[in-house]
């Protein structure tokens, strides 16, 4: 059964929460990494989700404790009414322009060129795209900015304030624990997958390397 619900965005530091929440809750965090490898299970049933076709939460999220980034964070309301114990983390950016930089250096550049594993996954993440920023293509990026502040407007509408944790990268331990009232761990929170970090492991680091502006965005 889900502790934590995430609904930020992915880019908004969800690698890094994903890994604090492991720690602190001693148990899995679904996350866009789980469904690369779950490719032939996860991709169609969100993508039914994403539809309206219903989906069976608790078999989908079998044996995680919480649930961050895209796919399941696009669903925070059908899973914040599904488990209504959970706390709701919404991870942000400081700002929108910040939270663009990152996705067009990293995520975006790979649904542009790198293909996906099956028919399903592509459709899911188009299905996604269009139920987190309805009407707003991704070559628009006015458009996109309208679509993300009425998102982050949304789930400030839907979920309760007592629910809700807004935490911005690089918050460190504190507001999740004071949420799930556990003590601080000793160790340094994590700080994992800044853009570098995408390009080294995709092989893809640009010319001249990764712009200093976008080294810390994780």
């Amino acid at each position: 059964m889900l502790r934590v619900i995430g609904a930020g965005l992915p880019r908004t530091g969800t690698m890094t929460l994903k890994s604090a929440l492991e720690t602190l809750l001693g148990a899995p965090c679904h996350h866009m990494a789980e469904v690369f490898r779950r490719v032939e299970t996860d991709p169609p049933v969100f993508l039914a989700a994403a539809r309206g076709e219903g989906a069976d939460w608790d078999a989908i999220l079998s044996g995680y404790a919480s649930a961050v980034d895209w796919p399941a964070s696009a669903f925070y309301a059908e899973l914040a009414e599904r488990y209504p114990e959970a706390v709701v983390v919404l991870s942000r950016r400081d700002r929108f322009e910040t939270w663009w930089s990152s996705a067009t250096n990293t995520i975006f550049t790979g649904m542009d060129t790198e293909g996906f594993k099956t028919p399903a996954w592509s459709a899911m993440i188009d299905a996604i795209w269009e139920k987190t920023f309805p009407g707003a293509p991704r070559s628009d990026r006015d458009a996109v900015e309208e679509a993300y502040e009425r998102y982050h407007e949304r789930v400030r509408a839907t979920i309760p304030p007592e629910r809700l944790v807004e935490f911005t990268t690089g918050a460190g331990w504190e507001p999740l624990c004071a949420a799930l009232d556990l003590p601080v761990p000793e160790e340094p929170f994590p700080y994992l997958n800044t853009t570098r970090d995408w390009h080294e492991r995709k092989g893809q680091v640009p010319p001249g390397g990764v712009p200093e502006s976008l080294v810390r965005e994780s």
